[in-house]
């Protein structure tokens, strides 16, 4: 008796249409965790350079004998009254106020350029009731999930 040996070599079609579905499935799975995370991490950018106002608040009150207050409208002016330099790149607009003597301040960013991000968004750090200024929590229009923790 002849057996025959059948080369079989390559991968049938349905084996093929199996990885191609796998595939797909964890792209579709993956694309939008990636999308979210490329928003996140633009907006480190804004809030380190929030941080960066925060701490030139606590020291310009701290710079100040008695009641003052402080309203800053723009980049241009944080960075001639505080002497910090505004990261622009995602900045559709800031606000900075602070009342020494209430222990109030709040800084607003309004978001701009970051894609799925609604341009007009904004991102606050406030300070309520704390005349040493320690106290600081997050907040703002900004979908939840992309707010740093307090």
């Amino acid at each position: 008796m002849v057996k025959l040996h059948r080369n079989k070599k390559g991968f049938t079609l349905i084996e093929l249409l199996i990885v191609i579905a796998i595939i797909g499935i964890l792209a579709a799975i993956a694309l939008p965790a990636y999308m979210d995370y490329t928003r996140k991490t633009r907006l480190t950018e804004v809030t380190n350079g929030m941080g960066s106002i925060k701490t030139a608040i606590i020291a310009w009150v701290s710079e100040q004998q008695g009641a003052a207050n402080l309203n800053l409208a723009d980049a241009t002016a944080v960075q001639n009254t505080l002497g910090i330099t505004v990261p622009s790149k995602y900045l559709g607009g800031i606000t900075v106020t602070a009342d020494t003597a209430g222990g109030n301040a709040a800084i607003q960013w309004t978001v701009a350029n970051i894609q799925g991000i609604t341009a007009g968004a904004t991102l606050t750090l406030n300070c309520v009731g704390d005349t040493n200024f320690q106290t600081w929590t997050w907040g703002g229009t900004i979908d939840a999930k992309y707010q740093p923790k307090n």
